[in-house]
């Protein structure tokens, strides 16, 4: 079967990069141009000869433009069957000339949302003509091809170069499979933007859209496959960070450097974060990065190696000096200055990722989990506490400087794999227990990565001597505290809310311990 000719297009873009050049290909190939409003206008611009749409169904745009596309000769051209007989009857019966190429790019929805747009102009912005002509043209690829995305310009001018002015049948496939994944795409976002203004978190049904930035080399492990997509929400972080060097990142990579930033992001001090596998090796603040990182790397050097560094302030030359000793996967930052691109410019598979801000901890958002059969969604853990929410449930009060470090480990916990004990000193953490079945498990091996790091060091003691305890949720039985205590803890912080309160806080009167109930626990599954 030989491939249709292409001899008319409708064109009608919002975004016009590329599209006099396409336009001129087509017009030297003979396609006659179809068009609307501002596409036309550049058209004209360019010196192309283009048909307005008005024009060639009799009938006029109306309602502030609402109405261009919707008519019969423009539908009929793009869904008629070429080689359907009563259909090519038709057509010819009611004056309707066939389209063979539609490009489309549709309203700018989603970047009016991301300014802050009022909800009129946000209404303004759905384009109803545009999703029917790309759905249109896409149903009937067998004969007609549509161009929803800029970058597939490319590919339809070099298959009409080789085909004699035709696109292939594989190609009008792919691009119609685009063009549906963006229709659904712009109509996800935009339900999506109407549940958030009814206040609806948990609407009847969801859809979720997102963009391919990248195609990872595989998975978590080797024999699966991955890629990146971005969803165009507005919160800066890995997802859509600029990389300034070093070789591609891999799916371990970015989902380790997203709970890094998003830990770090928690303080208003300067702090720094080491991760492997989603967890925190260590987490300081400090009074310069090159300080809060020297304090977070002390925390467990060994487990440092081959990790995450999350920093809440621009890297600056000093703080990549004192990163550059140890060899590390990412570093992700707000930004980078001169001097710290130079000391990274010699470390080649070093990844370096500027963000340009950080992500809002307090801020409201949705995180969505897949399982079999269907998918866990949930507001993102925005909780924090602050001195004013604690209860001391202890005869002795915490001191002050007890009071800051509980409320620091706190943060931190919160971004442990649950069960999750942190123990933290003068504002940065001296022992990480993760993801233990037993609470008390994860704060003996906390302690004793603890003893590990200070033998290493060449110091007297652990940094647990003298150091406060968060737990992620309750205690269910005293030995976890008590595990604590043993280990040189002088105060804790815990939601509370067990069965056994009474026994806990008992075990911690007689350990001498200050004790604070949040009444907020942070599960991180």
């Amino acid at each position: 079967m030989n491939e249709p000719v292409i001899r008319r297009a409708l064109i009608s873009v919002s975004d016009k990069t590329g599209l006099v050049e396409f336009a001129r290909f087509l017009a030297d190939r003979k396609v006659e141009l179809l068009s609307t409003g501002g596409s036309a206008k550049a058209l004209r611009d360019a010196g192309l000869p283009v048909i307005e749409v008005s024009d060639h169904t009799g009938f006029p745009e109306m309602l502030d433009g609402r109405v261009k596309t919707l008519h019969p000769k423009v539908h009929g051209g793009i869904l008629g069957i070429r080689g359907n007989p009563q259909h090519q009857a038709a057509m010819a019966a009611h004056g309707i000339a066939p389209i063979d190429l539609v490009v489309v790019n549709l309203y700018p929805f989603e970047a009016t949302v991301a300014k802050g747009a009022a909800f009129d102009d946000c209404i303004e912005n759905i384009d109803i003509g545009g999703p029917a002509l790309i759905r249109a043209a896409a149903k009937n690829h067998q004969d007609v091809a549509v161009v929803v995305d800029v970058a597939d310009y490319a590919l339809v001018m070099e298959a009409m170069t080789n085909q004699a002015g035709a696109t292939t049948l594989e190609l009008r496939r792919r691009l119609a499979a685009t063009a549906y994944a963006r229709t659904g795409a712009y109509d996800a976002a935009i339900s999506g933007w109407f549940a958030q203004q009814l206040g609806d978190p948990f609407p009847r049904r969801i859809a979720v859209g997102a963009e391919l930035k990248q195609s990872l080399r595989y998975g978590e492990n080797p024999h699966q496959a991955a890629a990146l997509y971005v969803t165009g929400a507005n919160r800066p972080g890995v997802a859509t960070a600029r990389q300034l060097q070093g070789k591609e990142l891999s799916f371990n990579n970015i989902n380790d450097t997203d709970a890094a930033f998003e830990l770090v992001a928690e303080f208003e001090q300067p702090a720094g974060a080491i991760i492997k596998h989603a967890n925190p090796c260590g987490v300081a603040g400090g009074d310069s990065m090159a300080d809060a990182y020297a304090k977070a790397l002390s925390c467990d050097p060994v487990s440092a190696f081959g990790g995450i560094v999350a920093l809440n302030r621009p890297l600056d030359g000093p703080t990549a000096e004192e990163i550059a000793h140890l060899f590390t996967e990412v570093v992700i930052a707000p930004a980078a200055d001169d001097a710290a691109r130079a000391v990274f410019a010699a470390k080649k598979n070093l990844r370096l990722l500027v963000t340009g801000g950080l992500p809002d901890p307090a801020a409201p958002g949705m995180t969505l989990r897949s399982i079999s059969g269907g998918y866990l969604l949930q507001s993102r853990d925005s909780g924090r506490v602050s001195a004013s929410d604690l209860k001391v449930v202890t005869k002795r009060q915490p001191t002050a400087q007890e009071l800051s470090d509980l409320l620091f480990a706190f943060r931190v916990a919160k971004h442990v794999k649950s069960n999750a004990i942190v123990y933290a000193k003068n504002g940065l953490t001296v022992g990480v227990g993760a993801g233990q079945m037993s609470r008390v498990d994860s704060s003996r091996i906390a302690a004793w990565k603890s003893r590990e790091a200070a033998e290493k060091a060449g110091l007297a003691e652990p940094g647990t001597i003298g150091s406060v305890v968060a737990s992620d949720a309750f205690f269910p039985f005293a030995d976890g505290l008590l595990a604590a205590a043993e280990a040189g803890a002088t105060a804790v912080i815990q939601p509370g809310g067990s069965v056994r309160d009474a026994e806990v806080i008992a075990a911690a009167d007689g350990a001498g311990l200050a004790m604070v109930f949040t009444g907020m626990r942070h599960f991180r599954h």
